[in-house]
């Protein structure tokens, strides 16, 4: 019988503190594979009071025996990559690239800027990284992929066809397109950074699991983010989902094992879209201060508001969760009471689901007593009571198990359940 991937996912709309719990776990496994998203995302890990921030390369870089892979549902710009990569030392074959994940390149996010410019007040929020118009031109059919670095000369003669053909565009998003020599200047000094790290990735990752490795797969953004799935049309443009790591990566239903869903103990989410529960008030300005809730990747500060098990219990549903990761807990320190939203109201009803329509909900809360802290507890039987009644309260609304609780930043400020 061969050995399984074990997934984390996130299960709101992203920052829920994904990297640390990557980087705690990728100490005991052999390859963490990153399936989706591109630099858009970020992933923020302590470790003994040294930050990282992570926008492409797998969280598994800091366990320096781990194989890292970039799997073929991502797409990369390789300027953002190699940026990254001068953080760390010896990533040749630490590191691989799937040949088939698509290329975000400087003129993907001329493009996104743009379009985000002329929409105004009806903008989605982007980061402006290029991603969904890399995406697009992946589903156009009119792409360009990462092997393709290895023959420049072809691959600017594939993008100056793209930009004639596409002039009239371009002219009316007032973008410049670059010329042939300064193009291939470009695609030229990528391929000599990246060329030792392009690989066939699924190949790498199915001998993994024949030869019993173990792998943890994670993705990037989080479940309400995607774009099937998420708060459309304020999404990412990827499957954020435990499914769209499969597609990601080349694998099948029958090769993820566990799933770990990441949940922060209370809400974010960045840019515009529904958000039930966000809290305009002292509470939401306090969880967005001692949270420290600006974007890894565009400094924007979080939207904050309370805990919603409505759509937490959703996605445990969507993703096949068996646990969750409980992320935050202590920047709820000193609240006298916390909130939950455990039902919606909507259309003169009482729904306990997630409804497309997601704007006209009006949050049903019950409260529970506060604590005082629990920043820096590692034992749950230290946790104090309010708190336990808390994460008893998010199992029972979720149906879901709390399996880890985060009670710091740092790696080890982490309880194992």
């Amino acid at each position: 019988m061969t050995n399984k991937a074990d997934l984390i996912v996130g299960i709101q709309w992203g920052d829920e503190g994904k990297g640390k719990i990557v980087d705690m776990l990728a100490q005991k496994y052999d390859m963490v594979c990153r399936s989706q998203g591109g630099h858009n995302a970020g992933h923020t890990i302590w470790v003994d009071g040294v930050r990282y921030a992570l926008h492409l390369i797998p969280s598994g870089v800091l366990n320096k025996d781990a194989i890292n892979i970039i799997g073929n549902g991502v797409v990369l710009s390789p300027e953002a990559i190699i940026k990254e990569m001068e953080q760390f030392e010896g990533l040749e074959g630490r590191l691989f690239i799937s040949d088939k994940a698509h290329l975000n390149l400087p003129y993907h996010s001329l493009i996104d800027q743009a379009r985000e410019k002329l929409k105004g007040d009806k903008a989605i929020g982007t980061t402006g990284k290029g991603i969904g118009p890399a995406y697009a031109s992946k589903i156009n059919r009119v792409g360009n992929r990462v092997g393709e670095l290895l023959n420049p000369e072809k691959l600017c003669e594939s993008l100056m066809s793209n930009f004639t053909i596409n002039k009239p565009v371009y002219d009316a998003l007032q973008l410049e397109t670059p010329n042939a020599a300064e193009l291939l200047a470009e695609l030229k000094s990528y391929k000599e950074k990246l060329a030792p790290f392009i690989a066939n990735t699924t190949n790498l990752v199915w001998e993994a699991i024949d030869q019993g490795k173990r792998i943890l797969l994670e993705g990037a953004q989080g479940t309400l983010l995607d774009i099937d799935h998420g708060t459309y049309p304020y999404v990412t443009s990827s499957n954020t989902v435990s499914a769209g790591a499969c597609t990601g990566l080349g694998l099948n239903p029958k090769d993820i094992g566990i799933v770990t869903g990441i949940v922060k103990a209370y809400t974010t989410r960045v840019g515009h879209g529904p958000f039930p529960t966000e809290d305009f008030g002292k509470d939401g300005e306090t969880m967005g201060d001692v949270g420290k809730e600006f974007g890894t990747t565009t400094g924007r500060r979080r939207r904050c508001g309370w805990f919603d098990a409505v759509i937490v219990k959703y996605s445990a549903r969507l993703n096949g969760c068996d646990q969750f990761a409980l992320m935050k807990l202590d920047v709820l320190d000193g609240f006298e009471t916390i909130k939950i939203c455990k039902a919606y109201e909507y259309n003169g009803e009482i729904i306990d689901y997630v409804p497309s329509d997601l704007e006209n909900v009006t949050p049903i809360y019950e409260e529970i007593g506060g604590w005082d802290t629990v920043a820096g507890i590692s034992k749950y039987e230290d946790l104090p009571q309010g708190a336990k009644e808390y994460i008893k309260r998010i199992e029972e609304l979720t149906n879901t198990k709390v399996g880890i609780i985060s009670t710091s930043p740092d790696r080890n400020d982490t309880i194992v359940l």
